[in-house]
Order: C-alpha cells, then sequence, then structure tokens
C-alpha cells in the first residue's frame, strides 16, 4: 500500500463546477473541505478542540473524498470512526451520508486512549467529525446570548462598561472577547499560546494582546470606564492568571473559561510550555493526565471563588466540573459552580432555539449578504434574531466558505429554509447553500453536566432524546446524519446533521420535513420536562409560530403500572 499524501492546506472548492455526481454530494465534499480549511491542525486531520478529527488517518480521508466523488444518487455512504467502511444502494431520498463516532461501551479515557492507538476510533468533537465545523464564529452566539441572559438578569439589560475575564482561544474559546465586544463590554483572555492568540487577532476575534496581566487589567478598566468595548488577550495558564487575579485583589465582573477541560490530554499543565507538553503527552500520557488534572482542580477553584466574591461565574460547557470530579475533587464543592445551559440558555431550547447555522457553497460573499437581508425582512419581528444578524454582519469575520450562525427556533427554520431554496431556485444566489446546526441544539443531545444538566423531571441521563433525533433525522431525508459521543468519555450522546438546499422542488420537500423534526423534537423533550414554553409551543401557542406538534399523551410522574395501581387509587378516592 502506497502512502497516502499528506495534506498541511485545504481550500474548500468554491463556484459552480461539480467534482461529483450530484449537488448533494458535491455540498457534503465541500463541508469536509471547509472544516480542514478551518482546521486547527490539518495536517493531523484535527478541526479544532484538541484531537477531534474529520477522518480517522489520511487513507481514511482520500477514501471519504474519492467515496463522495464517485457516489451515485442512489447510493449511501457510510463513516464509523472517521473511516469509511460500506457504500450501500439504497433510494434518492436517502441521505447521502450516515456517520457513527466514538460511540465506545463503558467509555473512560483509557478505554479510548487505547482504542485509537489501535486505530480503531477518533474523537469526534462536536462538529468536527461530522464536517460541520464553521470556524471560531461557530458557537458565537451561544457566547452572546449567554452574555445577554447575564446582562438581563443582573445589569439593566447591559454590558457597557463591565468586564470579562475566561480563558481559552482555541477554535471555539476564541470567540468569547468578540461575542463580549458586541455586547460593548470589555473582555480579557487568557491563553498559553502567543501563535493562537495571534490566530485569533489575524481572523478579527482578539483585537489586541498585553505585555502582562497588570497591562491587560489596567487597558481593560480604561476601557470600561470610557464605556467603550476591547478584546484583550494575555499569555498565560488560565490556573494561573486566575489565582493572580485573585492574588491582586481585583474582580472582573463576569468570569468563566472554554480551556479544553473536555479533553484533558489537550488541556495544558501549568509549568509547562507548550512544547513541553506535547513533548510530555507523547513520552508519558499518564503523567501528562495527572498534571493537567491538576491543573484544571486550580482553574475550578478559583471560578468558584470569583463566583464567592461576587463575581457570576459559570462553566461553559469544557466540563471541568466532571473532569475535576474525577480527579478527586469533591463533588458537591465543584457542582457549585452553574453550568451556562441550566443557568441561561434552556428558556431559548424550549422554543427549539439553538445554534442552527448555514453554509454558503458557491463561496460568494454576496449570498451570505443577501441571506442577511432576507432574515432581516422576512423575521422583523424577533427582536433576537434581528439584533443578532445586524451585529453579526459589522463584526463576524468570514472564515473559509461565507457562514452563518443563528439562533432560530421551531417554525422559523423550515420558513428560513424554504425561502433560502427559493432564493436559489429564482438565481439570486450563486449556489447551494448547506443548513446544519452544534450538536448543541434543542433536541439533539444529553449531557448530565452540562446541555441537559438538572432538567426538570429529573431526565438528565435519558439518551433517548438524540437517538430520536437521528431516526427523525433520517425520516427527514437529511443529507448527513451523525450519531456520536463527546465531551467528557462516556458522558454526552449527541448528533449532527446537514441538509441542503439547491433549489430544486425535491429539497423543498426534505427541508419542509426536516426542518420541522430536527427543532421540533427539542420542543418535545422539553415540552415533556415540564417547562411551560416548551408546552406553549407544542400546542402552538408560542412566540414564533402557530405551528404545533401532535402530543399522543403528556409525561406525569404518577402513572399507572398495573393492578396494584388501580386498588391503591380506589382507596386513595375512599
Amino acid at each position: 500500500m502506497t502512502t497516502p499524501e499528506i495534506l498541511y492546506s485545504v481550500k474548500a472548492q468554491r463556484g459552480p463546477e461539480l467534482r461529483c455526481k450530484g449537488w448533494r454530494q458535491e455540498s457534503i465534499l465541500r463541508m469536509l473541505e471547509n472544516n480542514m480549511e478551518n482546521a486547527e491542525k490539518p495536517e493531523e486531520l484535527v478541526i479544532y478542540g484538541g484531537i477531534g478529527k474529520a477522518a480517522r488517518n489520511w487513507e481514511s480521508y482520500h477514501a471519504i473524498v474519492k467515496s463522495l466523488k464517485e457516489l451515485e444518487d442512489d447510493e449511501t455512504l457510510v463513516v464509523q470512526s472517521g473511516m469509511p467502511v460500506a457504500i450501500f444502494k439504497t433510494h434518492k431520498y436517502a441521505p447521502t451520508v450516515v456517520m457513527a463516532t466514538t460511540n465506545i461501551m463503558k467509555a473512560d479515557w483509557p478505554t479510548f486512549y487505547d482504542l485509537q492507538d489501535k486505530n480503531l476510533t477518533i474523537y469526534a468533537n462536536y462538529t468536527a467529525a461530522p464536517w460541520e465545523y464553521i470556524g471560531t464564529q461557530g458557537v458565537i452566539q451561544g457566547t452572546f446570548e449567554t452574555l445577554s441572559a447575564i446582562a438581563r438578569l443582573h445589569y439593566n439589560d447591559s454590558l457597557v462598561g463591565k468586564i470579562l475575564l475566561t480563558a481559552g482561544a482555541g477554535g471555539m474559546g476564541g470567540n468569547q472577547t468578540r461575542a463580549m465586544t458586541m455586547h460593548g463590554g470589555v473582555a480579557i483572555l487568557c491563553d498559553s499560546s502567543i501563535e493562537i492568540i495571534q490566530r485569533r487577532i489575524d481572523k478579527g476575534f482578539i483585537d489586541e494582546v498585553a505585555g502582562s496581566l497588570d497591562e491587560a487589567i489596567a487597558k481593560a478598566k480604561e476601557y470600561a470606564a470610557a464605556g467603550k468595548p476591547l478584546g484583550i488577550a494575555v499569555v498565560g495558564n488560565a490556573a494561573d492568571i486566575f489565582e493572580e487575579v485573585l492574588e491582586k485583589g481585583w474582580l472582573p465582573d463576569i468570569s468563566t473559561s472554554m480551556t479544553p477541560g473536555h479533553d484533558p490530554i489537550s488541556y495544558l499543565p501549568a509549568g509547562y510550555t507548550v512544547e513541553e507538553a506535547e513533548e510530555l503527552r507523547d513520552s508519558n500520557r499518564e503523567l501528562y493526565l495527572e498534571k493537567a488534572r491538576e491543573t484544571m482542580v486550580r482553574e475550578l477553584k478559583a471560578l468558584i471563588k470569583f463566583m464567592d466574591l461576587g463575581v457570576h461565574s459559570f462553566e461553559y460547557g469544557t466540563s471541568h466540573r466532571k473532569e475535576c470530579i474525577d480527579a478527586g475533587m469533591d463533588e458537591k464543592e465543584a457542582k457549585r459552580l452553574p453550568g451556562f445551559v441550566a443557568e441561561y440558555i434552556r428558556p431559548l431550547f424550549c422554543e427549539g432555539r439553538g445554534p442552527f447555522r448555514w453554509v454558503c457553497l458557491s463561496g460568494e460573499a454576496e449570498d451570505l449578504r443577501k441571506i442577511d437581508d432576507m432574515i432581516l425582512e422576512k423575521f422583523s419581528d424577533d427582536h433576537l434574531v434581528t439584533r443578532w444578524i445586524k451585529l453579526a454582519k459589522e463584526h463576524i469575520p468570514i472564515e473559509a466558505l461565507p457562514a452563518r450562525i443563528c439562533y432560530m427556533g421551531f417554525g422559523q427554520r423550515k420558513a428560513f429554509a424554504l425561502e433560502v431554496n427559493d432564493m436559489i431556485r429564482r438565481g439570486e444566489l450563486a449556489g447551494p447553500v448547506a443548513f446544519s446546526r452544534d450538536n448543541l441544539d434543542s433536541g439533539s443531545i444529553v449531557n448530565p453536566t452540562f446541555e441537559s444538566e438538572n432538567m426538570k423531571d429529573g431526565s438528565d441521563l435519558i439518551s433517548d432524546w438524540p437517538m430520536l433525533n437521528g431516526l427523525l433525522n433520517a425520516v427527514g431525508m437529511c443529507d448527513l446524519i451523525a450519531i456520536q459521543a463527546n465531551y467528557s468519555m462516556g458522558e454526552a450522546v449527541h448528533t449532527g446533521v446537514t441538509m441542503v438546499a439547491d433549489g430544486t422542488a425535491e429539497s423543498d420537500m426534505r427541508l419542509e420535513v426536516a426542518m420541522t423534526v430536527d427543532s421540533g423534537i427539542g420542543v418535545v423533550r422539553h415540552a415533556q420536562a415540564g417547562y411551560e414554553i416548551a408546552q406553549d409551543v407544542a400546542n402552538g401557542k408560542g412566540k414564533l409560530t402557530e405551528e404545533s406538534i401532535k402530543i399522543p399523551l403528556w409525561w406525569k410522574r404518577e402513572a399507572t403500572f398495573g393492578p396494584k395501581d388501580i386498588k391503591k387509587e380506589e382507596a386513595r378516592v375512599k
């Protein structure tokens, strides 16, 4: 077997030329290439988040590309943990790609690494494995809406003059400074790598880097006092910086972190340079994990200390609490720090909202502008959507293929997607559009220490819901469907999905079903858990749409399981 070519950079195809046998296959190929164009380490197939990969190895990558180019309209490519394992003759309405990634029985980190070392699996991360990553902006509205909730609850709906202290400038974390400045506030973000910080500055997500923590704090105070926004980076380990801030006696208004606690082998231990950490990781994985978790505990304890001193602090989807508990930290103490979904975002999930996004496969920025303008007109009555789109047009840079994220909800996504498909049909857009979402969405994930934490009905651990989401998306004839695990090993199950609009009547049919069921099952999940907002949406009384969902039976804690229950009820009535 010949050694495959290793690509150190990939650029997604633009324009009308097809390399595949149809736009559905071409669209999925361009989404894969877009992942690679945005990749943190393309030569290692790592897209973001430390070890989140787009393919298992280079043999797999080239085989996936070849398969997509040769795939017939009535065939489906099957991908198992980043490796293409089969092509089945299905039918023209079947998915183009189905995949399952990082799904491991009795999962823990040692088991995962052993399987990875044997070339049997990869780490999916949220949007890396299913080829739906759109760069640093991928979670920026989630950060923005979290900060919006803090502003609304604690600061009279404004963060002007407020300071956020956070950490982690990697593929996802780098969004935080821009999200805060979009609110008119100031952010200080620390990261151990000047190269990663510079990458975010080059992309437009960070404004400048300070020479020291003292300089960063002084600049932050100056700009906050003047009511001016600024995103400042400072080089340093999160635990070290947070503890130093506490020692100085200065407090920010908000504190959080997006360092990769979910992936401790990518978390940089204190006292190591990036190069030293990489050497230790390769030579002694167990010691690396020990040192990483020691540092992680320090970081979490610092965030809890900030909280105790009156700073609005929260875990931002990093699994720090779970990893620290596994490292021996007292569970009750670790969980005193709230998670951001349960604390701030869940009401949006109840409306079927979440990090919905689209990619303009033509590569034309003008397509993105036209879609933005259509949204501002068509959804002018939704302040959350229009406020975001106006800000995104001004502040969010294009990375690789033009893309946008927007927290649209149930009913809105279908109306929007069908209008985009009509724009393509009318020739107003230069090419097809791919719709996807983060796996952190209304109904696509279970994670008891993050998205499904503290559910009203106590169903935090029930993983039926993402499975139902994946099944419904198959019914919805989506173009790519992924079922995967992620986060701290053994902690989460979720699904990814991609739907393509190419201007055809067939796309109308697919999109009408897919856009309904994908967010609709999220509404049902929260409605059945007892959230009134979601129940109103299901009953056709939501703020976003009059569309309703048929509910055969509403859940309640009391139920009849057999004859004994009948006798108990009769006795109670007597």
